[in-house]
């Protein structure tokens, strides 16, 4: 077996667990139990994989990062609006 294979099958695992998370949270709407700070710091290392990645040609690291980095990063932007719509209305 090629080594590469065991990087595709576990990268395509966690990437497709953001997925999952961030179709759930596109159709309920419900971030209340996502981490703001979490999501953060998750998606600022997942754009660092993907820069590492890039720089030592890995494949499977260049794939699966820059999917993962898009799906943590939609539920990223829908939780700050989220938590700026609540501030908003509490201002009011």
């Amino acid at each position: 077996m090629h080594i590469d294979v065991i990087g595709y099958i576990a990268a395509c695992l966690t990437t497709f667990s953001f997925l999952i998370q961030a179709v759930k949270s596109f159709k309920t709407k419900d971030l209340s139990g996502i981490s703001l700070g979490m999501y953060s710091m998750f998606a600022s290392g997942v754009a660092l994989w993907l820069v590492y990645g890039l720089i030592i040609e890995n494949w499977p690291l260049i794939l699966t990062n820059a999917l993962t980095l898009a799906f943590a990063l939609s539920i990223l932007i829908m939780k700050i609006h989220q938590t700026n719509s609540k501030k908003d209305i509490e201002s009011n």
